[in-house]
């Protein structure tokens, strides 16, 4: 209880589009807090922080167009979410949710939102587009070749420890080692993510993207500055880009293609917090783009080896499992 006293201590220390959540008296002036800066004088984000978070990427139907809980309901459905991690099966044994959950410092409902999406205001991915459609039906096939585990390169490139995609863009928080180390000069920001050692070089210089004709898993990012704000625009991406979120809270049919433009914001808002706002646009698979918010949270640090491949035995078993099926007839 303790604990989830705190999540929500912490969710509901962020602001929302610059409104503080806490009644504030008549007369009260607030101070404008300064962002730390670095010697260039711009906003400085190095160090250690967290996207975990219990807020779903979509919004739950049944929720409409509430885009946040009353404090109530955000304790409620932190405190659910708590028991569900704490009553596993025990039949259930790839992971044990109690420990390799709550590890995650300072998981909780970010801002109280609903869903991490509020852009469209359902709060859900819009609809695929016709190209969209067509090519979902051309991903069941490849879906069929994952399930049969003919080959390794027919699972995901998670399963293969080749990436998570959790370093983005965009960043939509992960199960677990949710965990960012961000290193800043006056020419670049990286953005390393725990887990894989996925990483994010993004130029501030100015430099113009790559050509058209190149491609790369995580897109090729470059930044600039707003005043404050860091906003990054990222481009060239390929049709096995991967930004899927926690199972848990995230649909695992989400694709893009090489079309897709990510727009980033990185905002210091409090000594503890970035607000960490995205756009996703990709006509070739949506019929328009959509946005979403999220709390990043200060950590102590360090990050730790993720050592994936050292004896992914996950993935031999799925393809040996696979095999002795067959010989089966099954």
């Amino acid at each position: 209880m303790k604990f989830c006293a705190l999540l929500l201590g912490i969710a509901l220390a962020g602001s929302i589009h610059g409104q503080n959540l806490a009644a504030k008296p008549a007369g009260t002036v607030t101070k404008k807090w300064t962002p730390p800066r670095g010697p260039d004088g711009h906003t400085d984000f190095t160090g250690y922080w967290s996207n975990a978070t219990f807020t779903p990427l979509e919004r739950p139907a049944k929720l409409g167009l509430k885009e946040f809980y009353s404090e109530a309901e955000a304790a409620e459905v932190e405190r659910a979410r708590v028991r569900q991690e704490n009553s596993q099966s025990k039949e259930d044994i790839h992971y044990d949710n109690a420990l390799w959950q709550t590890e995650t410092w300072g998981r909780g409902l970010s801002n109280r939102r609903t869903s991490l999406i509020f852009d469209p205001p359902d709060g859900r991915i819009p609809a695929l587009s016709a190209e969209g459609q067509k090519k979902a039906a051309l991903l069941k096939d490849a879906e069929k070749r994952r399930a049969a585990a003919d080959s390794a390169q027919d699972r995901t490139l998670a399963e293969r420890c080749i990436a998570w995609g959790n370093e983005g863009p965009p960043m939509v928080g992960s199960t677990y080692n949710a965990n960012l180390q961000i290193l800043q000069t006056g020419e670049a920001v990286t953005i390393l993510h725990e887990i894989i050692h996925g990483f994010r070089a993004i130029p501030l210089n100015g430099q113009p993207h790559l050509a058209a004709g190149v491609h790369q898993l995580g897109g090729d990012s470059r930044g600039h500055w707003d005043g404050d704000v860091l906003i990054v625009e990222t481009t060239n991406f390929n049709d096995k880009t991967n930004f899927r979120g926690p199972p848990a809270s995230t649909r695992q049919d989400i694709f893009s293609d090489e079309n897709m433009r990510v727009t980033e914001r990185f905002e210091r808002t409090a000594a503890d917090t970035i607000t960490y706002r995205f756009t996703v646009e990709d006509p070739s698979v949506w019929v328009k783009p959509w946005s979403g918010e999220l709390m990043l949270k200060k950590t102590p640090g360090p990050i730790f080896e993720y050592a994936c491949h050292e004896g992914n035995y996950g993935l031999a078993n799925i393809l040996a499992g696979a095999r002795e099926k067959e010989k089966a007839g099954r």
